[in-house]
């Protein structure tokens, strides 16, 4: 995924449908999404995405 994952510094991010994933916090963010909030460790960043994304389906999905 990206040159020495381990020691890397990750933020979670989040798109527009409420998907979640990880990006190291020295990359610009890609188009359409954002910083949610949480930076750490990969371990770190997991965990909380793996606690907070309880509903996987596109927010467009739900409802």
């Amino acid at each position: 995924m990206f040159d020495d994952e381990s020691s890397a510094v990750l933020r979670v991010v989040v798109n527009g449908e409420e998907q979640y994933s990880i990006w190291p916090v020295d990359l610009a963010l890609p188009e359409g999404w954002r910083e949610e909030g949480v930076r750490g460790s990969r371990e770190e960043c997991l965990a909380h995405v793996e606690a907070v994304w309880t509903d996987m389906r596109p927010l467009s999905l739900r409802g």
